[in-house]
This record gives C-alpha cells, sequence and structure tokens, in this order.
C-alpha cells in the first residue's frame, strides 16, 4: 500500500556538532542560498539557544524477538533486540546465514527502493526498517544489535506499536556514556516540486506535518509533535500505515504489498475504509508519517534538536534531508553533554566529506 518509512547520520569532521531541532517556515526564502540539489540554507546563523539536552546512553536490559511477515516480501522473518555497548548505535545483524554480517543504520548504508527505507552494505541488505528505527528513536534507544534472519523487517500490524512493546517487556537501561545531540543552528530544507521538508533552530525536537489527499478521510491533515518518549509513546506508535485500494493489483505486479492485509494496514476504499475496526485517531494517516519521518531520521546516527517541516514528504526527501545535514556541517553544532564542539568552517557540498558513521565519530 502506499505506505511511507524508514534510516546513522556521520560525518567525520576535525571539530563533531550535534543536538536541536526547529523550524521557521515563511518569509525566510529571501534569506536562503539556493543549492542546485534543490537544498537551500539560510547564511544567517541562529545561536546562544541554551543546551537543555544532557541525559546518558540507553540500551535494552535483555534480549527480546518478535517474528512476523515482510510487507512487500511477504516472508516469514524474526526479529531480535539485543543490548549493544555504548556508542555502538543500532546495528542490523545477518542471521539468515553463517557469515553474521553486520551492517549499522547509517545514511551512508542508504539504497533506492519504493515505498520504504532500506540499508545495503556488507553483502547484506535490510528493507523497510523504518517502524523498527522509529521505535527505538521514539524511546529514545541509541545502542541497540537488531538481528534480522531475512531481507526485510516485519510489518506487524503496521505501526511502531508491537516493536515499542517489545522494548518496554526487555527494559531500558542507562549506560556510562553521555548521549550527543546535534542541533540544528541554520535552516535548511530540500524541495521536489510539491514536496517539501525543512529543519530549522528549535530550543526542542519538534515535528510539524503536513498531508494532502483527495479522500474524504484524509483531505489536509496537519499534525505537531514534540518528542518524548511518553509522547512517542501516547501519539505516534500506534498509527499504521496506509495504502488505496484502487493501487493494490499495480503494486502486486512490482511484487510490492505482498505481505499487506487489513491486519497490517490501513486500506481506504473510494469513501471509506475497509478495515472493520476502524481508525485508531481520526487523523491516524498524518501520524503514520510523522513516525516514518522519525524511523528515516534516525540514519542521522543521534538525537536532534530543532523543528522538523514537512509537506507532502516522503522517504526519499526526509533521506535527502538527513544527506544535505551531512553535506553542510556550518547548519549545526554537536552537543556533547557538557561540552558543545562547533561544526568547522563552512564547506560546500563539492568539498563536505563523505558521510561516514556517526558512531565512528563519537568514538574518535
Amino acid at each position: 500500500m502506499k505506505s511511507h518509512r524508514c534510516h546513522v547520520f556521520a560525518t567525520r569532521l576535525h571539530t563533531p556538532a550535534v543536538k536541536h531541532l526547529s523550524f521557521i517556515i515563511n518569509d525566510l526564502c529571501s534569506f536562503l542560498i539556493k543549492i542546485p540539489t534543490g537544498t537551500r540554507v539560510a547564511d544567517t546563523p541562529v545561536s546562544n539557544i541554551e543546551d537543555n539536552f544532557v541525559r546518558v546512553q540507553q540500551t535494552l536490559a535483555n534480549a527480546v524477538s518478535c517474528a512476523g511477515v515482510g510487507l512487500h516480501s511477504g516472508q516469514p522473518v524474526t526479529l531480535t533486540l539485543k543490548p549493544a555497548p555504548p556508542n555502538t548505535g543500532i546495528v542490523f545483524v545477518n542471521r539468515n546465514g553463517k557469515d553474521g554480517a553486520s551492517l549499522a543504520a547509517s545514511i551512508e548504508h542508504l539504497v533506492p527502493t519504493e515505498l520504504c527505507t532500506a540499508i545495503s552494505g556488507n553483502g547484506f541488505q535490510v528493507k523497510t526498517i523504518e517502524h523498527v528505527l522509529a521505535a527505538l528513536a521514539g524511546l529514545d534507544i541509541d545502542n541497540v544489535y537488531v538481528e534480522i534472519d531475512a531481507g526485510e523487517a516485519p510489518v506487524m500490524d503496521g505501526s511502531a506499536a508491537h516493536f515499542v512493546r517489545l522494548i518496554r517487556s526487555a527494559g531500558i537501561t542507562p549506560q556510562n556514556r553521555r548521549q550527543p545531540y546535534l542541533k540544528i543552528t541554520r535552516p535548511l530544507e530540500v524541495v521536489n516540486g510539491d514536496r517539501l521538508v525543512r529543519i530549522e533552530p528549535s530550543t526542542t525536537t519538534k515535528i510539524t506535518y503536513s498531508i494532502h489527499y483527495n479522500h474524504p478521510l484524509i483531505q489536509t491533515q496537519t499534525y505537531v509533535y514534540e518528542h518524548s518518549a511518553h509522547a512517542f509513546e501516547r501519539e505516534i506508535a500506534d498509527a499504521r500505515t496506509f495504502g488505496f485500494l484502487q493501487e493494490v493489483e499495480a503494486l502486486w505486479a512490482r511484487g510490492l504489498g505482498q505481505g499487506g492485509n487489513l491486519d497490517n494496514t490501513i486500506v481506504l476504499s473510494q469513501d471509506g475504509i475497509l478495515n472493520e475496526s476502524g481508525l485508531r485517531f481520526a487523523n491516524e494517516f498524518v501520524r503514520h508519517k510523522i513516525l516514518d519521518l522519525i524511523g528515516d531520521f534516525s540514519l542521522l546516527g543521534v538525537p536532534f534538536i530543532g523543528h522538523l517541516i514537512a509537506d507532502r514528504s516522503g522517504h526519499a526527501i526526509h533521506t535527502r534531508l538527513v544527506q544535505q545535514i551531512l553535506s553542510h556541517p556550518d547548519c549545526w553544532v554537536l552537543l556533547d553533554g557538557d561540552e558543545t564542539v562547533a561544526a568547522s568552517k563552512p564547506r560546500s557540498a563539492k568539498t563536505a566529506p563523505r558521510p561516514t558513521s556517526l558512531v565512528a565519530l563519537q568514538a574518535s
């Protein structure tokens, strides 16, 4: 179904930076420098934002597993979440063979896919990872091994709710390292036609998302989300993926949506939905888009402080903004506990270093 999903930030700079997000949308265009890729960055920095985000890294207390099917492959899959040491990040481990290849959930491993987020490397690819990544990011889990025995994460009920329950059942353990944050200091955006995703300086982690569909149950929906683990669990985690009945056969013909059904997808007919249980929220559609954005943005590799504004966006444009953030170190600073490290001199997109795992940056 017309679903949308999920994403580690990284960059080897002489001086790192990470924490805080915020947005300002109108009347800033006149202050923006156009970048040929469709990205625009303001030339006037925002400074003196108070650092109120200090916490230690977190992992799981115990290993936990779940089993299901892949949304697009329809194949059975077992996924296990295991505790990981500080500065590990989120790492997928291939259990569909003897090699046990591992792959960091990092933007550098992103590969193009349809209707989901996927990473590939070390002879190992895994798709539709956005919901499990969203659950981990939503509950502020920083270090986890995600063992998986197939090439796609299980869809479960189409939301992040099952993964949240799994994490809660495992228990959350604090670790003896401070968690860095990426703080946005200048606005940055990516535009593709009528699709936009923008990040602006802020003193909180906030998302404003708008969608527009010509369907009586959707029309225009806007939701404002202010991040906390409690808010994620209460407002976002239960929102399911959705798709349109008239598109199902076309998806099947392309080998997509093979595991989709009314137990894991909201299916919209011409004037309603086919799911007898109804909607979990009147605006469940836009809430799910926020879930996908949280999962996609976790490919930064660290939490951010700032305001994300999205309009008609999707996985491809979400991850493009993650890449642009890494290419513009003059637009953020890395906050690491008591230490704030400014980014190095502004670099152009051509001279910016190739993104690498932020986990490596933290350890360096």
